[in-house]
C-alpha cells in the first residue's frame, strides 16, 4: 500500500494534486507512480459526465427554490471533483454519513436524484433511500455526523466486516466539540472510517482564517494519532486516490483517516445567503479558473478517444450531454412534485414513540390545518 500520507505531510506545506489547474498531469515520476492503472481516459471521461449531471442537477435545485418550488438548499458549485472523487473509490456495501451539502456523492452512491430533490422540498420521504442504499439522513446540524461515521466505523470493525463509513463535514465544523470527540474516537478505537473535510473557506460568512490558527486542517490529525492529508479538492484524481488509500487502510485494520479536501465554495452558503455582503468578488473570481469541470475539460480536450482521433471533450459532445441531461432533470422533477406530502411527518419521524408533549402538538398542528383548509374552501 502506497503511503501517501508520509510523502504529503501538512505540518510540511505539501498538499497532494495530480492534475494541475491547466489540465496537466504532474510530470514528476514519483505523482506518476500514485496513479493507479484504472484511471484511464475512458475512466476520466466517465468521471466528468458524472459531474456535468450532478452540475445541472445542483444548478436546477437552485432554480426550484428561486421559483417557490423547493426549500433552502446548499449548493455544490465548485465541489463537483471532491464528490465525485470520493464516491468513485467507494463500493454500494460502504456507508456514507453526509452533512447537508453532498447532492453528488449521495447520488453518486445509489440515493435517487427524486429522492435528494424530495427532501429539500421538505418532505420526509426523501430521507428514505432505497433498499440496501447504504446512506443515513442529511445532517443539518453542524458536524453531528462526524460521530455517527466513527461510530458506524467502529461497529464494522467489531463484527470484522471491510465495509468503511464515509463522512463529508465543511471547515466550520472543525470547531465544533463533535469534531474532536469523532477524531479522539477514531485514534483511540481505529474504526472503518474515513473523514473528509470539504474545506471551502467559508463557514456561512465566516472565512476559514477564523476557523483555526493551524496552516491546515489535515494536521490536526496528528493530535490524535490518525494520517491526514490535504489534497486538491478541485484535483478528481487526486480526490479518488487519496480516498482509496484511506479506504484501503480502514479495509486492511489500519483506522481512520482525515482527508483535508482544499476546495472553494463558488456560490452562496445556501439559497437564503447572500454572499456579496461579506465574500470580496475579486476572491470569486481568483477562484473560478480553478473550477475542477474547466480543468477536466482541458484534459479530455487534449486526448484523442483510440480509432476515431476525436478529442475526448468538445463543445458538441458538452452540447449534447446537457441536452440529453436536461431532460432527464425535467423528469426527476416531476416525480419528485409528485410524490404525496403529509404535514404531520414533521412531527412522526423524531422518535420512534411520540413524546407527550408532541402529541399534543401534532393535534393542535392538524385541527388548525383542518380550520386552514376548510376557510379556504
Amino acid at each position: 500500500m502506497t503511503d501517501i500520507f508520509s510523502q504529503f505531510n501538512p505540518l510540511e506545506g505539501k498538499r497532494f494534486q495530480v492534475m494541475d489547474e491547466q489540465g496537466a498531469i504532474s510530470a514528476d515520476p514519483a505523482l506518476a507512480a500514485l496513479i493507479p492503472p484504472e484511471l484511464t481516459d475512458d475512466w476520466i471521461k466517465n468521471a466528468y459526465e458524472k459531474m456535468l449531471f450532478m452540475k445541472m442537477a445542483d444548478q436546477k435545485a437552485n432554480n426550484l427554490q428561486r421559483t417557490g418550488r423547493m426549500g433552502t438548499y446548499a449548493s455544490i458549485r465548485g465541489q463537483e471533483a471532491t464528490q465525485t472523487g470520493a464516491a468513485l473509490a467507494m463500493t454500494p456495501q460502504d456507508w456514507l454519513v453526509p452533512a447537508f451539502r453532498e447532492l453528488g456523492v449521495m447520488w453518486m452512491h445509489g440515493v435517487p436524484m427524486e429522492n435528494i430533490y424530495v427532501y429539500w422540498m421538505g418532505n420526509e420521504l426523501g430521507s428514505l433511500p432505497p433498499p440496501n442504499i447504504n446512506c443515513i439522513p442529511i445532517s443539518i446540524a453542524v458536524g453531528s455526523q462526524m460521530l455517527h461515521a466513527v461510530g458506524i466505523g467502529m461497529g464494522m470493525k467489531k463484527k470484522k466486516q471491510t465495509s468503511v463509513a464515509v463522512t463529508f463535514f465543511g471547515d466550520g465544523a472543525t470547531s465544533e466539540g463533535d469534531f474532536h470527540e469523532a477524531m479522539n474516537c477514531a485514534g483511540v478505537f481505529k474504526p472503518n472510517t474515513v473523514l473528509i473535510c470539504q474545506n471551502n473557506q467559508w463557514a456561512i460568512s465566516v472565512p476559514r482564517s477564523y476557523q483555526t490558527k493551524s496552516v491546515t486542517i489535515a494536521q490536526k490529525a496528528q493530535a490524535y494519532a490518525i494520517p491526514g492529508i490535504q489534497v486538491d479538492g478541485n484535483d478528481l484524481l487526486a480526490m479518488y486516490i487519496a480516498t482509496k488509500t484511506a479506504m484501503d487502510r480502514a479495509r486492511a485494520g489500519e483506522g481512520a483517516t482525515l482527508i483535508e479536501a482544499y476546495t472553494y465554495r463558488l456560490g452562496d452558503h445556501t439559497t437564503s445567503d447572500d454572499a456579496k455582503k461579506y465574500r470580496d468578488p475579486a476572491e470569486v473570481e481568483l477562484w473560478k479558473p480553478k473550477d475542477p469541470m474547466i480543468r477536466l475539460q482541458k484534459y479530455l480536450a487534449g486526448c484523442l478517444h483510440p480509432g476515431t482521433g476525436q478529442n475526448l471533450w468538445s463543445q458538441a459532445y458538452e452540447d449534447e450531454l446537457v441536452a440529453r441531461y436536461e431532460k432527464e432533470i425535467d423528469t426527476i422533477v416531476e416525480k419528485s412534485q409528485s410524490v404525496q406530502y403529509n404535514p404531520a411527518d414533521i412531527f412522526d419521524y423524531t422518535y420512534a414513540q411520540l413524546t407527550p408533549h408532541l402529541i399534543e402538538q401534532r393535534t393542535e398542528f392538524l385541527t388548525r390545518l383542518e380550520i386552514s383548509q376548510a376557510e379556504q374552501v
